[in-house]
């Protein structure tokens, strides 16, 4: 296949965080195409939880300092970055004080669903194409992997549409296993306004948007979906199908060359 751009975001990359089916894709996914002679870029949240020293974390100076406007307030953007050692994959983690740090993922120490996850997506999914933007770098594909990539799908077809970054990107969700069961709150169409995403364009969803409802606007606004986990939820593969939208089953730890090939159909240029 012809050699493509890929930007990869990803919610987990394993070693920053326990490994688990989403955390390995997060760190195998790009590393197998790197080495297949692909261009990546690979984005991931920076949760408080990760150990800057340990995993040899560095602020880029030039591509932090942005402020990004959530709900009418002002989120400094801040870049950090690592290569995984044992892949050579070089990985940019967008950290904010408000958001990340001192803050596991989707949960508390009690357990319970931070209430303004909702916005955390938000300020992640513009903070990686702000980022992208500045690089000046065209990706042909974004893969998006776990629900804190979520709203990507929605902002590329619509706030980023115009942007040449991304003007001909095809963007492809990976689907696992649920990992978040609570919501994202009422004000979350509110605050996901930018540009030319409009709250209205969201009528057909709850106003109380839980993960499915998010899943489902990831999925409606993504050219290709990928069931990355042999455990996927079983109603949001029927939805994907119900939408015509392509769709590559599980493909286990051979992967490689379903994704190439998946890859090629959505963006065969």
């Amino acid at each position: 296949m012809a050699k493509k751009k890929i930007l990869f975001i990803n919610q987990e990359i394993s070693p920053y965080v326990p490994e688990n089916a989403m955390s390995v894709m997060g760190r195998e996914l790009p590393r197998t195409m790197q080495e297949r002679n692909h261009e990546i870029r690979t984005f991931m949240p920076k949760w408080g939880t990760i150990n800057e020293r340990r995993g040899q974390l560095h602020e880029v100076i030039r591509l932090s300092g942005m402020n990004l406007i959530i709900d009418d307030t002002d989120h400094p953007l801040i870049i950090k970055v690592a290569s995984i050692p044992t892949s050579r994959v070089q990985v940019y983690f967008i950290d904010n004080d408000d958001y990340f740090s001192n803050r596991q993922m989707t949960v508390d120490e009690n357990g319970i669903d931070y209430p303004d996850n909702g916005e955390r997506a938000i300020f992640f999914a513009r903070g990686v194409l702000e980022t992208v933007k500045k690089q000046c770098w065209v990706p042909d594909i974004i893969h998006c992997q776990g629900w804190m990539s979520g709203v990507v799908p929605f902002y590329i077809k619509t706030a980023y549409k115009d942007e040449p970054s991304f003007a001909n990107t095809k963007v492809v969700t990976s689907l696992f296993a649920k990992d978040a069961k609570s919501d994202f709150g009422t004000n979350f169409k509110q605050c996901v306004e930018f540009r030319d995403a409009k709250a209205d364009m969201l009528s057909d969803y709850s106003d109380q948007f839980t993960f499915d409802e998010f899943w489902k606007l990831a999925i409606d606004y993504s050219d290709g979906v990928i069931l990355a986990d042999k455990d996927s939820d079983k109603a949001l593969q029927k939805y994907a199908k119900d939408k015509n939208i392509p769709l590559l089953g599980f493909q286990g730890e051979d992967f490689g060359d379903a994704y190439e090939a998946f890859y090629d159909q959505i963006s065969p240029e």
